[in-house]
C-alpha cells in the first residue's frame, strides 16, 4: 500500500478569523479498487456551526474552496451544529442553506455525529428524525443511517455505506462503551450485493479495528485532531482507542482508515498546534 499526503494552506475564508483552514490531500492504494475508476472526494466534517466562529459566511466561505478543489464525490461527515463556549447557535436552516449549495457530479451525502444528537434521547427517535437530518433532507442531501448504496461511474462502481452514530446518547458521559449509538455495521453491509469496494462513511473512528477486510476505506471525523496537540501529543481524543486514530492516514492490512480534524470548535474555541482542514482523497488512475 502507498499513500502519499499532502497539506497547503488555503486563503482565509473569513476575515478575520484566526485558524487556516488547510487542504489535506491523500492518494491510498485501495484494495479492489479499479484504476480505470479516478475519483476525487472531499470530506468534510465537524462544522459545528456557531457564532460567531463558524456562522454562514464562513462556512459559505469553506464551500467556496469545496467547490474549487472540483470533487466528483462530497461527503459530509457530521456534527453539523453544537459549538463551543463563547458561541451562540445558527438555525439548522442557516447552516444547511450553505451546505446544499454544494455541487458534485456523484452527489454530496451525509452521516450525522454525536452532536446531532444532544438533546435526544433513544425514544425521541420513533417520533422522526433529528433537526440535523430534517434541515440536510430539505436541501436535497441524503443522510445515510446504516444505508449503504452503489455509485457508478462509467463503467465501473463502488458501495458507498454510512454507518449510524456510535455516540449518539453518550451525552456528557465521557463513556466511549459500545450500546450508547445508532449504529449497526452488520446491517449496512448486508445491503452491499457485489463484490465491488466500500467506502464507508462513519464519524467517530472507533469501529475501525472491527471493520472487515471487505471495507477498502472508511473516513471519519470527530476527534477533531485532538484539538489541542503539544509536542506531538493529544492530551484529551473522544475515543474509545485514546490518541490511535487521533488524525491522519491509517493502514491495516487490506483496509485503510482517514481521519479528519474538521473544521469548527467543541468544548472552547481553541486549537493548538492543529488546523482546520478540508480532506481531499484521490483514487484510482495515474495520482500525483
Amino acid at each position: 500500500m502507498s499513500s502519499s499526503t499532502r497539506r497547503s494552506r488555503r486563503r482565509e475564508a473569513a476575515a478575520g478569523f484566526a485558524d487556516v483552514t488547510l487542504v489535506t490531500r491523500y492518494a491510498p492504494d485501495l484494495t479492489g479498487w479499479p484504476q480505470a475508476m479516478v475519483l476525487r472526494i472531499v470530506a468534510l466534517s465537524d462544522i459545528h456551526a456557531c457564532a460567531p466562529f463558524m456562522d454562514a459566511a464562513r462556512l459559505r466561505g469553506i464551500c467556496g474552496e469545496v467547490a474549487a478543489l472540483a470533487p466528483d464525490l462530497i461527503l459530509l461527515l457530521g456534527d453539523y451544529a453544537a459549538g463551543p463556549r463563547f458561541s451562540r447557535p445558527v438555525t439548522a436552516e442557516s447552516w444547511a442553506r450553505e451546505l446544499g449549495a454544494l455541487r458534485a457530479p456523484l452527489g454530496v451525502h451525509a452521516v450525522l455525529g454525536n452532536h446531532d444528537y444532544d438533546g435526544y434521547v433513544a425514544a425521541d427517535l420513533a417520533r422522526g428524525p433529528t433537526e440535523a437530518e430534517r434541515a440536510l433532507q430539505a436541501v436535497g442531501i441524503p443522510v445515510y443511517i446504516n444505508r449503504a448504496v452503489r455509485i457508478s461511474q462509467g463503467g465501473n462502481g463502488f458501495w458507498l455505506a454510512g454507518l449510524g452514530d456510535q455516540f449518539a446518547f453518550a451525552h456528557g458521559l465521557r463513556s466511549y462503551a459500545r450500546g450508547l449509538g445508532v449504529d449497526d455495521l452488520e446491517a449496512t453491509l448486508a445491503q452491499v450485493d457485489s463484490d465491488e469496494p466500500i467506502v464507508l462513511m462513519a464519524h467517530e473512528p472507533d469501529l475501525f479495528p472491527d471493520t472487515p477486510d471487505r471495507v477498502a476505506l472508511t473516513l471519519s471525523g470527530h476527534t477533531h485532531g485532538g484539538q489541542v496537540r503539544l509536542f506531538g501529543r493529544t492530551p484529551v481524543v473522544p475515543s474509545r482507542h485514546g490518541s490511535r486514530f487521533a488524525h491522519g492516514h491509517f493502514v491495516d492490512g487490506h483496509k485503510q482508515l482517514i481521519v479528519s480534524a474538521g473544521l469548527g470548535y467543541s468544548g472552547l474555541p481553541l486549537r493548538i498546534g492543529t488546523r482546520p482542514e478540508l480532506v481531499l482523497i484521490e483514487l484510482g488512475g495515474a495520482r500525483r
